[in-house]
């Protein structure tokens, strides 16, 4: 909701998709209200209370804006769409209770608890941890220590420090003499995780190895007959590893880094290798299918949002290609003693390129990179990089993944309208990994009409250059890509139709269905309309879209434990609560309280107070009554529900208060 601007497209989850037309302020009675306001077909406005905020969502779905068709205020379509796709959720839900079934029968390995030496490593660390860092390190030694296998997401922004939790989880692998293997897309990668394994395990008795192009035949021989007999404990390897002469003594644990790199065979093979084995995936945009799977709880996930110490965010343009910008950008650099990355995609006419800006810009000592070099004519262009021999690589998309070489923060990209927005943001991680600001140039031809999806994309990656943004990327390509699916081509429809949020809705109330949990109802909900003060003041909160997302969190709340939390937040965030908001925090509770007593609306007529139930003979109606001593009259007709007289004593909060054993203040 934070993301929201006037003009996104919106789902209300009872009148469907329309268009998001701002927030307005409404008094009547000297009781003031903040409303929602959405357009939907046929130009009709809807007023959303925001105490009802939970009910909407941006709409994020598989079909450009143009497509997108509005519904219809009053019409039926909406509930055929959801009904339908309801019906669809059904079948999923099924198949993925089967799924997690089998996963949880399978038994795994339960990883002992830590002792004195898991804490020295620990403290080997040479930076200070996050409290990400922390908090995800926590959960994967919780689910290694359970009996079944772990199978968890850690989705961290580049630079964040994935390595050294995953680390720590092989660690404590090896530290109960099982073999840890990390899987790697590239050999240079591979190459940089083993050298960085070897400093940050040493002084510990771990045998690591590195199985790549790398390595000769013979070296690689030696390694496969040691990872059978149980000698090695860590090895770190590209897709050699699943190789078919590849057997492990003991495996306890596999890490995929960058699982996105990987094609869906290497995946399967992967799985079957793997089978009751612990598996941690990293990944600093995880696409789409991924981000799905972790979001409907299929799938564990821990995420890293906090930079480390230290760190700039990096300083994001997009413009027309300019030679003189970009020279000067290239001088400016190379005059504090960094280096540049030039992506120029393509093997035609690279060392051209590379060619003409060492004419240009003299003090440039420039080289070349691209997929069709050797490994040894790679590495050795990376040797140099790295021991800072040369300081302008011009190179092709191969620098995408991972490669760290802190005295590079000059980023240059050719034709950047032609890449995927992850593929962008990753590209962009290259840079920015020292305490020095880092820049990015995203260039496109001059004179060159974007189309609508290069613009936004382009647009998204600008807007998007605060630190831990990966996973706000990774929504956004969602948003432009489409959610592709969980389990096969055909929901695509189905979730253009509703909506990400709602689609995950139905699934998530489908799968819990399907194990026999207690469900709500989404299509049940209170509606209050009453004279309460409850809004956030512009004093208290001035920016609309941090607004939007405090009334989305106060719509959300659900029992005391979420208010008080709800409380402190805003306490420590922007100050002593206001009245009216602590009237919002009240409103979110007592919805949530007249819903589980079978109540669908509260409204306040004149002097009187209609509560609407769904039964008449249920027992919140004869406690109400009970309480009430002869004020209230019960009504049976279309619409049944009890009116309560308004006394000219009566408060509203005090009548909640005496109804529903509130707490409202007087």
């Amino acid at each position: 909701m934070s993301e929201l601007s006037v003009g996104d497209y919106v789902v209300h989850s009872t009148y469907g998709v329309g268009k998001f037309q701002g927030v307005q302020k409404r008094e009547y009675e000297n009781i003031v209200k903040d409303y929602i306001t959405i357009q939907y077909a046929k130009g009709d406005m809807l007023y959303v209370p925001v105490t009802q905020l939970d009910m909407v969502s941006k709409y994020i779905g598989p079909r450009e804006d143009a497509d997108i068709k509005l519904n219809r205020l009053g019409g039926t379509e909406w509930q055929k769409a959801k009904n339908r796709v309801r019906k669809a959720v059904q079948d999923i839900a099924d198949e993925l209770i089967k799924l997690y079934a089998e996963r949880m029968k399978s038994k795994g390995f339960a990883f002992s608890e830590d002792h004195e030496w898991h804490r020295d490593f620990e403290q080997k660390f040479e930076y200070e941890d996050t409290y990400d860092q922390k908090k995800a390190t926590a959960e994967i030694k919780h689910d290694m220590e359970s009996l079944a296998p772990m199978d968890r997401l850690l989705c961290g922004d580049v630079g964040f420090g994935k390595t050294e939790v995953a680390f720590r989880a092989a660690f404590k692998c090896v530290a109960d003499s099982k073999q840890c293997i990390m899987l790697v897309p590239t050999t240079i990668l591979a190459w940089q995780h083993y050298q960085t394994a070897l400093r940050r395990f040493e002084g510990f008795p771990v045998n690591i190895e590195l199985l790549s192009r790398f390595r000769t035949p013979s070296q690689q021989m030696s390694i496969i007959k040691k990872l059978k007999t149980g000698e090695i404990d860590f090895v770190i390897g590209t897709h050699r590893l699943i190789s078919k002469d590849v057997e492990f003594h003991d495996l306890g644990l596999a890490i995929i880094d960058e699982e996105q790199r990987f094609g869906v065979a290497q995946k399967e093979k992967f799985k079957q290798m793997c089978k009751n084995v612990d598996v941690l995936t990293l990944s600093a945009t995880p696409i789409p299918r991924t981000l799905n799977m972790s979001m409907s709880g299929i799938r564990d996930m821990s995420t890293l949002e906090e930079a480390p110490q230290d760190r700039h965010p990096i300083q994001t343009y997009v413009l027309e290609y300019d030679e003189n910008v970009i020279n000067e950008a290239i001088r400016r650099e190379l005059r504090r003693g960094g280096q540049v990355f030039y992506l120029y995609n393509s093997v035609e006419g690279i060392d051209l390129k590379a060619k003409k800006i060492a004419e240009d810009i003299s003090e440039a000592k420039v080289a070349y990179g691209h997929g069709k070099m050797t490994e040894n004519q790679l590495s050795e262009v990376w040797r140099q990089m790295l021991e800072q021999e040369i300081n302008v690589l011009v190179s092709t998309t191969i620098i995408e993944t991972g490669v760290d070489i802190p005295n590079a923060n000059t980023l240059i990209i050719e034709n950047a309208d032609r890449m995927g927005l992850s593929q962008l943001h990753q590209i962009r991680g290259r840079v920015g990994r020292s305490s020095r600001r880092a820049y990015a140039y995203l260039t496109f031809r001059p004179d060159k009409i974007l189309s609508e999806i290069s613009q936004k994309r382009l647009d998204a990656i600008k807007e998007f250059t605060e630190f831990g943004s990966g996973f706000k990327i990774a929504m956004r390509d969602l948003e432009l890509r489409g959610a592709g699916n969980i389990l096969g081509a055909k929901q695509h429809g189905h979730m253009a139709d509703v909506g990400y949020d709602m689609y995950m809705k139905l699934l998530n109330h489908a799968v819990q269905e399907a194990k026999g949990e207690d469900t709500e109802d989404i299509d049940e909900e209170c509606l209050l309309d009453v004279q309460i003060d409850a809004y956030i003041p512009d004093d208290y909160i001035g920016n609309l879209n941090r607004r939007l997302e405090i009334y989305r969190k106060i719509a959300d709340i659900r029992n005391a434990d979420d208010a008080s939390d709800v409380i402190d937040e805003l306490a420590d965030r922007f100050g002593d609560v206001p009245k009216s908001v602590n009237g919002l925090v009240n409103v979110a509770l007592l919805r949530s309280k007249a819903k589980k007593m079978g109540i669908y609306e509260i409204r306040q007529q004149n002097d009187h107070l209609n509560i609407y139930v769904k039964q008449l003979k249920s027992q919140a109606v004869a406690d109400i009554l009970g309480k009430l001593n002869g004020r209230a009259v019960l009504h049976a007709g279309e619409k049944p529900h009890i009116s309560v007289a308004i006394r000219k004593c009566d408060t509203i909060g005090g009548l909640f208060n005496e109804i529903f054993g509130m707490n409202f203040g007087k």
